[in-house]
């Protein structure tokens, strides 16, 4: 027998054994042909595209198997053409030729390739080139990425979504709206009178067409938005009742020992959980928060650094970690710090808003699927124009994200779809994150 007869029968053997060898595909179903080489990376390229009329960063890495290629999420909204710059000007020639199923190891060499690291422009160009090579890997394995992270831990995924109003009883409108969309988390911001309120809509353009999207107040003192949300959660409480799980998002907006009191206002109305009471810079007042409340803490969001999130973890001083997994690199950091996580009692709430692309939204479920300590899913419904541009969205259905069961990610880019809506440079509220202010002047973190 000779070593191609030897081959042949040796892959015929372990397709009957392991069915779903058999189905995939040339990729590994077969010895490669003298001559074809090794898998390489042929080319890398971004795609911004605003399908929803938010700018999002989408990266596709294309391999020397023809038709096999990877999507990946790079999305900085605020910073999408320094991303794309990252990615073209220096990923790029960085990776071109290397193994794309070398995941780890491509991982790790881009991270120290820039020397300094850490920060949000690289780590959303990472996290494109790192989500496009699971997905690459999936494709080439026929098998969806979830199934690569160690398989199913839950039929679906649990998630929650925004009711925002102007009045308690607009928010309690907009949350029942949601409650009978099969939705049993629910988070709930509103308005403070006369201020730039993270969360909340901005007045209805069409009843006061004088007031265009630049117009929105700018000014935001806390003290008064401290005084407001307790008073929001009393009044949802009694007319939704305790069945419904009920979350708010502070954003990092007010001075730490207001955070504090806020935690222990609402401890009484039992929420999911509080986001964000102070911002990464003020993290050592979580250990004085934890003695003096049981309102569970989600924090995470603006993280980009593991110094920022590891103390916070293993000192149990957080239940949720609400980490944007573009901003750490991708889905390789994301799986560890969810690992990391497990062995402390910490829940996964991986951030999920609009400008996380449908491909990270794609991502976040299917490490959601295979994770333990899974906790919630920040969740949205995709527009038909995000739905045509990309195919294969999550569907959200009852309350849950359903992943499909394509191999790898199980979403697709349609290019042409995508290049109907270019990125603006100057959308609505595009720089208001430096320009909220108190009324004595003084810059308000966001």
């Amino acid at each position: 027998m000779n070593r191609r007869q030897w081959l042949t029968r040796s892959t015929a053997a372990t397709s009957a054994a392991v069915p779903w060898l058999a189905s995939a595909g040339p990729a590994l179903a077969r010895p490669r042909p003298p001559g074809e080489g090794p898998l390489k990376i042929t080319d890398i390229k971004t795609v911004l595209t605003a399908p929803a009329n938010i700018r999002l960063v989408v990266v596709k890495v294309l391999t020397s198997e023809p038709g096999l290629y990877g999507l990946g999420c790079a999305t900085f909204t605020q910073r999408a053409r320094a991303v794309q710059t990252a990615v073209d000007q220096y990923l790029r020639p960085f990776l071109l030729g290397k193994d794309p199923l070398a995941i780890e190891d491509t991982w790790q060499s881009a991270f120290v390739s820039s020397y300094w690291r850490n920060g949000p422009v690289l780590g959303n160009a990472l996290s494109g080139v790192d989500m496009a090579l699971w997905d690459i890997l999936g494709k080439r394995a026929n098998l969806p990425v979830y199934q690569l992270l160690g398989g199913k831990c839950r039929k679906a995924v649990d998630t929650y979504r925004h009711a925002t109003g102007q009045t308690f009883e607009e928010v309690e409108k907009a949350a029942r709206a949601l409650i009978a969309q099969g939705q049993r988390h629910v988070r709930v911001q509103v308005a403070v009178p006369g201020q730039s309120t993270y969360g909340a809509v901005a007045p209805n353009p069409k009843e006061n067409p004088e007031a265009g999207a630049n117009d929105r107040p700018q000014v935001w003192e806390p003290r008064a938005y401290v005084r407001t949300v307790p008073k929001l959660f009393e009044h949802l409480r009694k007319q939704l009742g305790d069945e419904v799980e009920l979350l708010h998002d502070v954003h990092e907006r007010v001075p730490p020992i207001l955070g504090m009191q806020l935690a222990k206002d609402l401890e009484q109305f039992k929420l999911f959980f509080l986001e964000d009471p102070f911002s990464p810079e003020d993290i050592g007042y979580f250990e004085k928060l934890r003695p003096q409340t049981s309102t569970p803490i989600a924090m995470g969001e603006l993280f980009n650094n593991p110094n920022e999130w590891v103390g916070l973890v293993s000192g149990r001083l957080i239940d949720f970690i609400r980490i944007h997994m573009s901003q750490v690199g991708g889905l390789t950091m994301a799986r560890k710090v969810a690992a990391l996580c497990e062995f402390f009692g910490v829940r996964t709430a991986w951030h999920g808003p609009g400008d996380v692309s449908p491909v990270g939204h794609a991502a976040n479920v299917h490490l959601d699927l295979a994770t333990p300590n899974f906790g919630i899913q920040e969740a949205r419904l995709f527009t038909p124009a995000e739905r045509d541009v990309f195919p294969g969205c999550p569907e959200l259905k009852d309350g849950y994200y359903w992943a499909n069961d394509k191999p790898g990610l199980g979403i697709d880019l349609d290019e042409a779809a995508a290049a109907k809506f270019p990125i603006r440079d100057d959308p609505p509220f595009d720089y208001r994150w430096g320009n909220v202010r108190r009324k004595d002047g003084t810059v308000v973190k966001p």
